[in-house]
């Protein structure tokens, strides 16, 4: 599967929104709050003693895939094209993997 395949397969699921506005909205909302139910697994991992939770972690990784796909399609931007730009961006900032050194030093963070 493609992302563009998740993204057209995901997008079935979508509820219908009054206004390009309100998709956004629920795209930023629900991405903040499936970030947070990862956070809280790694929290209650780190600082409650509880075994750390593997398989509800990915859960809430699609979850949150879901949300982008969301955000991409109010956008008019395809899933494919937001992985290849994220890949041409990395391979620019880190051409020989990553280097602290690099990291530190970020062209944009220069100007």
């Amino acid at each position: 599967m493609t992302l563009n395949d998740y993204q057209v397969m995901a997008m079935r699921t979508k509820p219908q929104y009054k206004d390009f506005k309100e998709q956004i909205d629920n795209a930023c909302l629900g991405l903040v709050g499936e970030v947070g139910e990862v956070v809280d697994i790694v929290k209650k991992w780190l600082y409650q003693g509880h075994q750390l939770d593997r398989q509800k972690i990915g859960e809430e990784l699609g979850d949150i895939l879901w949300y982008i796909a969301l955000m991409a399609d109010a956008l008019g931007i395809t899933m494919n094209d937001i992985g290849q730009q994220n890949i041409k961006k990395l391979l620019e900032r880190y051409p020989n993997g990553f280097e602290t050194n690099r990291s530190v030093h970020r062209k944009e963070d220069s100007n």
